[in-house]
């Protein structure tokens, strides 16, 4: 079971000076989680090398079991460290994709080429892809065969309008994830803030926000799983 990481490599909120980057506790619990089942995990990102990390995100409020597990993993660090171009991966090397979230997304993975064919490839071959939190928007324009939007029609979720405004950086942000992917199709849909929400359509998999992480990863298996009996 091969499994491919994408990390965000942009690391500045808009034309502020705030700095952003990927969500730490968003990456490390589904890390663990495929690493825990036996995957052999692949880490990458549109420049390579050492993603940046949300500022915010190594605060103590955010931290998990599985946050405090990856400072102490050193192999994990140093794979993340070197993370290899996203231009460098072929779909055909891995069974799945998981995108974690952080911000940074919104402006790189949203209109990264080389991302944009990668998970419309997986999808194609019918391998499952999965996205938390901000992640969602490296699928905003993603289109399949047809022409169509993959996600249009599709059940999903990503943060959300009002998550998006409790951290004050709606009028940041390059669009609203929300009303992005409602515009292009998806059948959005949310929990309440901040608590743990899934949205499963076929090989789709996405969460609302930090706190869904560890759901989403243990349904990217569960998924992964059924296709290959399937």
């Amino acid at each position: 079971m091969k499994i491919l990481i994408v990390l965000t490599s942009h690391d500045t909120l808009g034309s502020s000076s705030l700095k952003t980057g990927f969500w730490i506790a968003e990456f490390a619990a589904p890390y663990f989680i495929f690493k825990d089942a036996g995957a052999i995990i692949t880490i990458a990102s549109p420049k390579g090398g050492q993603p940046p990390v949300d500022p915010k995100s190594e605060d103590e409020e955010a931290q998990t079991q599985y946050t405090q597990r990856f400072y102490k993993d050193n192999t994990a660090i140093d794979l993340v460290a070197h993370s290899i171009k996203l231009s460098e991966i072929n779909h055909a090397d891995y069974d799945a994709v998981f995108y974690p979230g952080g911000h940074g997304p919104l402006w790189d993975l949203a209109n990264d080429t080389d991302s944009i064919k990668l998970i419309a490839d997986f999808y194609t071959n019918k391998k499952p892809i999965a996205f938390v939190c901000h992640a969602p928007a490296a699928l905003v324009h993603v289109k399949i065969q047809n022409g169509n939007y993959l996600v249009k029609g599709k059940q999903l979720t990503g943060f959300s309008n009002t998550e998006e405004e409790a951290v004050y950086l709606n009028k940041i942000v390059p669009f609203l994830l929300e009303d992005e992917l409602t515009k292009i199709g998806a059948l959005y849909s949310k929990g309440k803030d901040s608590e743990s929400y899934v949205k499963q359509d076929g090989l789709l998999v996405t969460g609302q926000n930090a706190a869904s992480s560890v759901a989403v990863a243990k349904l990217l298996l569960e998924t992964l799983e059924s296709e290959k009996q399937n």
